[in-house]
Order: structure tokens, then sequence, then C-alpha cells
């Protein structure tokens, strides 16, 4: 099942609203998408509205260097336990919304990722006890970096951090077999980046454990699984996407700092 976040471009700055995505339509949902999903009667178009990310996380935990080929083309190599840091709620940036390039930064680069959704509080779980039930779906994401100045900081906030550095959506699939699904990027219309979500060093399982040993994980808080190798740069003009096969494609257009 596709979720999703959305407001009518009929009533655009109206109240985010939750959906369920069905082919060309869109039907309006009652409440938060993790609870019991009853239907309003309303529905639309999907090209007659504004797809949101399809939640509004209290944090973006993020997993570094989690494809081999990635850790070798940054210089490093594999981690040997999840790598993990955080970006700020204020990095979200909805679908179809505009990357902005900061002007202390020479070189900005694109990272596709898995992005997973969390769905019910998640702390502390027990040997044994399965993740999935935690996982309200599964979401496109990208992990835009001002490259030069995580090399410079030597740790990774300010370049990870900047606002409009955390695009996702534009809806969430409930349902997906990894073990089948690829994460690819794309650059006016080339393949930078493609690889299947198998090749990951620690799984979406192993890395859900790792986190809630650290940090409470809330409803709606997301959490990006790495990106493969191929990252590279981005220009204003740019447009850029993120694909994960099963999910569909985030949309992103690069622009310089007004």
């Amino acid at each position: 099942m596709k979720l999703c976040r959305f407001y009518p471009l009929e009533s655009a700055g109206a109240e985010v609203r939750g959906g369920i995505v069905e082919g060309d339509r869109v039907r309006e949902i009652h409440g938060e998408l993790w609870g019991a999903r009853e239907l309003t009667g309303r529905e639309w178009a999907a090209s007659a509205v504004k797809f949101m990310p399809p939640s509004a996380p209290t944090k973006i935990v993020c997993v570094g260097k989690n494809y081999s080929e990635h850790a070798a083309e940054m210089g490093g190599t594999p981690p040997k336990e999840p790598l993990i840091f955080l970006k700020p709620s204020s990095a979200v940036l909805p679908p179809g919304g505009q990357i902005v390039l900061p002007r202390i930064s020479e070189r900005v680069d694109y990272e596709g990722e898995l992005g997973v959704i969390i769905g019910r509080r998640c702390s502390q779980v027990q040997p044994g006890e399965p993740t999935g039930g935690y996982i309200l779906g599964y979401t496109c994401l990208n992990d835009v970096t001002a490259r030069d100045l995580q090399k410079r900081d030597g740790q990774w906030t300010r370049g990870k951090g900047f606002d409009t550095f955390c695009p996702f959506g534009p809806v969430l699939e409930t349902e997906l077999d990894l073990a089948q699904a690829r994460v690819e990027s794309s650059l006016n219309g080339t393949r930078k980046q493609s690889a299947p979500l198998t090749e990951m060093i620690f799984s979406v399982d192993a890395i859900i454990r790792w986190i809630a040993q650290v940090m409470t994980l809330q409803p709606g808080d997301v959490i990006a699984t790495g990106t493969p190798a191929g990252v590279g740069p981005m220009a204003a003009g740019d447009v850029v996407e993120v694909t994960v096969s099963g999910v569909g494609t985030l949309r992103n257009e690069v622009v310089a700092a007004r």
C-alpha cells in the first residue's frame, strides 16, 4: 500500500492531509498515516495534489558508508559497525522542492538512498524480536551533502545539515521486498547510481537494532540507510531523481542561493 501526505492544489497552503495512493487517485484518510486509516470519502487525481514528505520526523538518522563500493570511492574501508549521524528536521524538503546550494560550499553532492519511516515507538529492541513491526514503510531519500565542508570539518553535521538537504518522498510503500528492490539516482536524465538493496553492508533490521540501542525512534522518524557508489556534484539548474523500485521516484531541482 502506498501512503502519502498531501494537500489539494486547489487549496494551496492548506493543512497537510494523509492519503492512500491507488493508481492515479489519492484518497484522503483521517489522522496520522500510522493510525487506523479511515477513509473520509474525499479523493483527488494525483495530478491535482501537491505531495509532501510522507512524514514529519522528529529526527533523521543516517547510516554512512553502508555500501562497500561507496566506502571505497570515499577513500575508506567499510565500517565494522553501523556508522550513524543525524540530519536536522529543518533539512527536510518536499518532493519537487528546490535544493539550495549554500554560498559557503563549492561542491554539493547527491546521495540516493532507501529511506525507512518508523511507525511506532522503538527503543531497546530485544534479541529475537522482529523489527518489521516498527516500520511504517519505505521511501526515496536524497542525503544531500556539502562534500567539501564534510571533509574540512572531519565530522558531518554541517556538511549534511543545511536547509533543503533532505528531500524524501513522494510516497511511502508499506510492503517492499528488500531482496528484490534497487536504489538508483539520475542527474539530468543520466543514471549515476544503481545498486540492489542486498548490497547494503548492514541490513535494515541490523540498522534499526543498532540505532534503538542509542536513541528512541518515534513514529514518523526517518532512517536513511546509506548510498551506493556513484555520488557526484550538482550544479544550479540540475535535476536529480532518486528511484527505489516498488516505491517511486523523488525529483528535485537544484538552485543557487538567492
